[in-house]
């Protein structure tokens, strides 16, 4: 991608109306435009990620035997009626030209088991299971978290079908493993913490949780890394307190965000199967990652989730750079890399500036004071560069 082609560019000055990490990185980097409080556009920076977590997700539910699928986000309210979930005090509503009342889709339970009923008749069609990640939306009282806590996002929901509550609970299990690797493969480190039901269910659920500062939600933790955690909301122990699984370490308190939650629904939702549904936020990962994984320069992405694997820069006056530069840039898109070619006619410093805000893993620099057939290569947050010959950068940047 040529730089200079870019539909969005990196601004001047940070947005001075956002408080949250994620918003004011992301929209002075490019990759995200606000539309309204807790609405935004995804630029194509924003989307070449998003497309990469998706991916990652795809992979891992229909590694558990998932099918894709996708449901309306106009939902009648008769649908919502049958469990009792009209007046939860999200839900959008809206009427109809034929004067029937909708409410736009924040989860989708109540579709897919209506759905389920139809096609899973006898014992012999489960276990069954089916996802999507479609367009959610959410009455949310604020919206001042950025992507974290949109009235508008993406979820990836998983519904899963089963004769009995034994198998209800075995395929649970796998899902979380699958939710363990998604989050590991886009460079978040997830802790497993037990919570309420909420709206879901009145059985324990699981919330997959990153700790940062800026996390909404409060969590405790053993200090000796036995694995216990929980939601400050259900604790039973306090912080301080000894760990009641391993004994061993103290209770933690700690900020983090949830990336992920999974149910065990059982029958709440349809007396004709035991169901669980299992959620990811895409956009709430993406998020997530920038709050994680930024300095005082700029986004510093994960290798798996970034918008290009590298950032190519050509500096200096001379005819023959800027061929140079040309030239390998068009050497590896034809090797099939993932690179960014900053051509544009700016001074140095403004390239180098915008390449940390991008947050690509690694910059690539062709200048007049590099020798012909080597580049100079620096990988994003470590303070040295080094010159190498270009086949050595290709090996070491794309492997």
């Amino acid at each position: 991608m040529l730089q200079s082609r870019q539909f969005a560019r990196v601004l001047d000055q940070w947005p001075k109306d956002e408080e949250a990490i994620n918003a004011r990185y992301l929209i002075r980097a490019g990759f995200l435009s606000k539309t309204a409080a807790g609405v935004y556009t995804l630029l194509p920076l924003g989307q070449r990620v998003l497309h990469k977590i998706n991916a990652i997700i795809r992979e891992e539910m229909n590694g558990v035997g998932a099918e894709e699928l996708s449901m309306p986000a106009l939902i009648p309210k008769r649908i919502w009626e049958q469990s009792g979930r009209w007046e939860v005090p999200v839900v959008y509503k809206l009427t109809g030209a034929d004067g029937e009342e909708y409410g736009l889709g924040w989860t989708h339970e109540e579709v897919i088991a209506e759905i389920g009923e139809k096609y899973l008749v006898a014992e012999k069609f489960l276990p069954r299971a089916v996802y999507q990640i479609q367009t959610k939306f959410r009455k949310e009282a604020r919206a001042k978290s950025g992507i974290l806590r949109g009235r508008e996002f993406l979820m990836k929901d998983l519904y899963s079908f089963h004769a009995t509550e034994a198998d209800m609970r075995a395929y649970y299990e796998v899902v979380a493993e699958a939710y363990k690797r998604v989050f590991a493969r886009v460079g978040l480190q997830a802790l497993v913490c037990e919570a309420s039901g909420g709206d879901f269910t009145k059985d324990y659920t699981h919330e997959f949780q990153v700790v940062a500062e800026s996390g909404e939600d409060l969590i405790y933790v053993c200090e000796a890394g036995c694995g216990f955690c929980q939601n400050k909301e259900i604790a039973k122990v306090g912080a301080g307190e000894q760990c009641p699984q391993c004994s061993k370490g103290k209770i933690e308190e700690k900020k983090a965000i949830e990336v992920g939650n999974i149910f065990r629904l059982g029958k709440r939702f349809s007396e004709k199967f035991f169901m669980a549904s299992y959620g990811i936020g895409p956009t709430r990962v993406l998020g997530t990652i920038v709050e994680v994984s930024h300095d005082e320069q700029g986004i510093v992405w994960p290798e798996a989730v970034a918008p290009f694997q590298a950032h190519l820069l050509v500096l200096g006056k001379e005819e023959k750079t800027r061929e140079r530069a040309k030239d390998l840039y068009e050497k590896l898109i034809v090797q099939g890399h993932e690179v960014l070619f900053d051509d544009r006619e700016e001074p140095a410093g403004v390239k180098f500036v915008d390449a940390d805000m991008i947050g690509c893993p690694y910059r690539i620099v062709i200048s007049d004071r590099v020798p012909e057939g080597e580049v100079e290569i620096k990988k994003r947050g470590r303070a040295k560069s080094e010159v190498v010959g270009e086949e050595e950068m290709i090996k070491r940047v794309f492997g």
